[in-house]
């Protein structure tokens, strides 16, 4: 069965109404961290945006769109981060490439919590988590373009392979590194021994 990935009805073409999906996005993201998921409503969203329902349902045709964009930006700031570092090879190698980018993007999902509410959100239905999972692909084919000149000896592949776990393991333990209670500091080393121990029996 084939799951429908989930998109905007419409994305902006002019600044006017840039700046309107920008804001419901934004107030989504508020929202989504101060109430949950299974509390957070549409109506509410273009309340506090001070915008009509209707304006809303242009964009959006429900709230699992809502956070399945807000996945998305989401990936584009870990992308962004990403390709700055990517910049910097052949210059480093590889473990040191990897610490240095854990480092940039954990500093993200403690600096912003509501990473970790939008990642959850995306669990909750089939098609959400089907169009998280294309969200993350995406990021994975960046992470498998960083890897090719610092794992030449791994083939095309395996590497994409590699990427998409990479990718996901990193997801989840840095949700993991800022839940309540929990040492942020103790589980981010804990993910930089994981990847560097799987990417080294990657290579091998």
């Amino acid at each position: 069965m084939t799951v429908e990935i989930l998109e905007p009805r419409k994305r902006p073409t002019q600044e006017r109404s840039q700046k309107k999906f920008d804001l419901l996005l934004a107030v989504s993201r508020e929202l989504l961290l101060e109430v949950g998921f299974e509390s957070f409503t549409c109506e509410e969203v273009a309340q506090r945006a001070e915008l009509p329902i209707g304006t809303l349902y242009q964009f959006f045709a429900n709230k699992y769109v809502i956070v399945c964009e807000l996945d998305r930006q989401d990936a584009v700031a870990v992308k962004s981060e990403l390709e700055a570092f990517a910049g910097q090879i052949p210059s480093l190698d590889w473990l040191r490439f990897l610490d240095r980018l854990i480092d940039h993007i954990a500093a993200l999902w403690v600096a912003d919590p509501s990473r970790r509410a939008v990642w959850h959100a995306v669990q909750a239905t089939p098609a959400t988590r089907a169009t998280a999972a294309v969200t993350e692909r995406d990021l994975a084919a960046s992470v498998a373009h960083a890897l090719a000149p610092l794992t030449p000896g791994t083939p095309r592949e395996r590497r994409r392979i590699v990427a998409e776990v990479l990718v996901h393991v990193t997801y989840s333990m840095l949700n993991f590194s800022i839940r309540d209670g929990q040492a942020h500091a103790e589980a981010v080393i804990e993910l930089k021994r994981l990847l560097a121990a799987y990417l080294l029996a990657a290579e091998a």
